[in-house]
């Protein structure tokens, strides 16, 4: 009898139509979309970009990958898109190369971050944001995904969905600090979205989290008044750039 109880549940196992509760280590690739038109539709001189509208697809996508376990994670860019260059001078945003190493037994974030053509490299603790948990549940490269409302920059609201199936309080750029791991991120502001479309269960190499340290050294506060002061005549463009070099 036991034997017959078996047989259905090994061929469960082996379809993969059952899934392991928790992950604990992977690979996540986002897309990160950024709206064009909203965010040039901002701007007080945009006669131009009207002429060039219909040449300009909507979205500007690329793709980011975090490798994790529950001691660490690493973010960096992606595969490439084919065809992505005018978008990039469209709407790539200054954090297209940015690479996040979060030691979350330590609560230490390195992270490296270009600003246009200058180079940063950013040692501090791990963010702490203060999350509002909502209701609202979705369901993200097959994980079910509660929502979070947080905040950067005093008032830059951040919409967050995670998932406790992946126990690592990690996330895109350097967000995190939620019971699990961040699958889709939305900033209203930036007219931009990092979704998770699909995760690799993967167990990292210790090579997986190397991070190029090269940069003037700064920590997030520091780098915050850097750009600020470096931005302060550039009007309605400031708040954003400053927002993107906070990610």
């Amino acid at each position: 009898m036991k034997q017959l109880f078996l047989i259905p549940v090994i061929l469960l196992l082996a379809s993969g139509a059952i899934k392991a509760q928790f992950t604990t280590t992977g690979k996540i690739e986002y897309e990160r979309k950024l709206n064009i038109y909203a965010q040039m539709a901002e701007m007080d001189n945009n006669e131009w970009f009207e002429k060039l509208k219909s040449q300009i697809p909507k979205f500007s996508s690329s793709f980011f990958d975090l490798i994790f376990d529950t001691a660490r994670s690493l973010y960096k860019p992606g595969r490439e898109v084919e065809g992505n260059s005018m978008l990039k001078m469209f709407g790539g945003g200054p954090a297209m190369e940015n690479v996040v190493y979060s030691d979350f037994a330590a609560s230490k974030v390195t992270a490296t971050k270009k600003v246009y053509e200058q180079k940063f490299l950013v040692q501090d603790s791990l963010r702490k944001m203060d999350w509002m948990i909502k209701d609202e549940i979705r369901t993200i490269a097959n994980y079910k995904c509660r929502k979070a409302v947080g905040r950067i920059c005093d008032s830059v609201y951040v919409v967050a969905f995670y998932t406790e199936d992946i126990v690592v309080s990690g996330g895109p750029e350097m967000f995190g600090g939620l019971p699990g791991m961040i699958l889709e991120l939305a900033i209203p502001r930036l007219h931009t979205t990092w979704v998770a479309d699909k995760v690799d269960l993967i167990v990292p190499k210790e090579t997986d989290f190397v991070i190029p340290e090269k940069g003037k050294k700064t920590t997030e506060a520091e780098l915050g008044e850097t750009i600020r002061s470096s931005f302060k005549d550039w009007g309605k463009l400031a708040p954003r750039n400053i927002w993107w070099t906070v990610l």
